[in-house]
């Protein structure tokens, strides 16, 4: 009777060994850039709550302005506010500035649209110098942080438009325009009965220097 014979071992295919080893260090990459997409991007919860401030009252806004003189926001029912969360070392604050000062210059004798700035983690002095080399005119407030919790803020610039009513209608995280801010003015104020400024109006924003 003849011992049956193991079939002999055969090697792997060097080819095979190294597509093998390819494929999973492609898989790795894929799966470390999914955990590091999914750890940096923002949820959609998370989006949703910092939106919740639209089409609520307004919150706080109230305090000391950098000239001294008193601002709260329910002393402007029957204006639309405009609110804008800002640091005067934020480049993003810094490009969107002169579109703000033209909406500014453009409601300068608006009685319905009144402005205010509100520091966010920034000094007082680089504020006022950031105010004034940009030509904005309207008050700022020092905020201690209770101010942009109140709102949501996660970061700047954010600013948000207030209707007569008080009501938050609009909000803008970044590269605000003055013709955004005029069109919401002429959209929200058409459908409730009060009359903005209309884009393209040669008048110009009220409030303090700051």
């Amino acid at each position: 009777m003849i011992d049956p014979v193991d079939p002999p071992e055969v090697a792997p295919r060097q080819g095979g060994r190294h597509l093998a080893r390819t494929v999973a260090i492609v898989v790795g990459v894929v799966v470390v850039a999914l955990v590091a997409l999914l750890a940096t991007r923002k949820s959609t919860d998370n989006q949703v709550a910092r939106s919740q401030i639209v089409g609520k009252a307004v919150p706080s806004v109230k305090g000391t302005t950098l000239s001294g003189s008193h601002f709260n926001v329910d002393d402007h029912l029957g204006q639309w506010v405009v609110v804008d969360f800002f640091g005067s070392w934020c480049g993003p604050c810094q490009a969107e500035q002169p579109e703000l000062v033209k909406f500014a210059k453009a409601h300068a004798n608006d009685p319905n649209v009144a402005m205010v700035g509100v520091m966010y983690t920034d000094k007082k002095s680089d504020a006022l110098n950031f105010y004034k080399k940009s030509g904005a005119h309207w008050p700022i407030l020092d905020d201690d942080g209770s101010t942009a919790l109140s709102f949501g803020v996660t970061g700047v610039p954010e600013t948000y438009v207030v209707d007569p009513q008080g009501q938050v209608v609009a909000k803008y995280e970044a590269g605000i325009t003055a013709s955004a801010l005029d069109s919401v003015i002429q959209r929200y104020g058409g459908e409730s009965g009060l009359s903005g400024a209309s884009s393209g109006s040669s008048t110009t924003t009220t409030g303090a220097t700051p």
